[in-house]
């Protein structure tokens, strides 16, 4: 599209950032740099029609990492249509900037496929196309610090990825920030609201769930949602 310069359909950071329709019916407004398997597939149509704010956009997944750390959105859309590259891309960004979650999309639910995306470090999986504007709010659902899935697939990532180690050990090494951080969550608080609640940056926030999720052997929110009731940690 023409509001995005570059072969590879990508904005730079070294332009001004454009707000494309930036803000929802419901007032909501989310930021994100998408990743899309093509220039026409008419993701981007789809995010901006529901109010989300398209910072930069790129067919080449490598680029990733660099659009992230250069326009700081608030959520990266993956899809995993985008080619092999795809889920190197969401390693690197998992890694470079945590507190980034990422919503990955995919055509069909292959289970495969969405495990190894989860894996990777995605936060959140979507089968598309869905009802209309449901891709619009889970991206902003996302952003909230929500596991957001496709119906029938959370389940999925739950038998994979949702039991911990047997060992009671590691919820031991938590920080007592740390375990502040883990009852906030189980309440539902977003990470914004929990920066709040304990007068922390959204960042540190989401660098203190890193670090709990990878103390207790997890990959998502919802397991560890899970593994602090079943274990008696809220």
């Amino acid at each position: 599209m023409s509001e995005f310069a570059g072969t590879s359909a990508t904005q730079h950071p070294s332009a001004a950032p454009t707000a494309v329709n930036g803000v929802g019916g419901d007032g909501q407004s989310v930021t994100a740099v998408l990743v899309e398997g093509s220039a026409e597939d008419g993701t981007a149509d789809v995010l901006t029609r529901g109010g989300v704010t398209l910072l930069a956009r790129t067919t080449v997944p490598a680029e990733a990492v660099r659009l992230v750390t250069g326009w700081h959105p608030q959520v990266v859309v993956v899809d995993l249509d985008a080619g092999s590259a795809t889920l190197p891309a969401i390693r690197s960004v998992a890694a470079m900037s945590p507190q980034v979650p990422v919503l990955a999309l995919i055509a069909a639910p292959d289970h495969t496929a969405v495990l190894a995306a989860i894996g990777a470090g995605a936060t959140s999986l979507l089968v598309v196309p869905g009802l209309p504007g449901e891709l619009a709010s889970a991206v902003r659902r996302t952003a909230d610090g929500e596991a957001v899935f496709s119906p029938g697939l959370a389940d999925v990532v739950l038998a994979e990825f949702g039991s911990p180690s047997d060992s009671p050990e590691p919820a031991q090494r938590l920080t007592v920030r740390e375990a502040d951080v883990l009852q906030l969550i189980v309440e539902g608080l977003t990470a914004r609201q929990i920066a709040a609640r304990l007068v922390l940056s959204p960042r540190t926030v989401e660098n203190h769930v890193q670090n709990v999720l990878r103390k207790l052997r997890l990959r998502t929110r919802a397991a560890l949602v899970r593994y602090a009731i079943e274990h008696g940690l809220a």
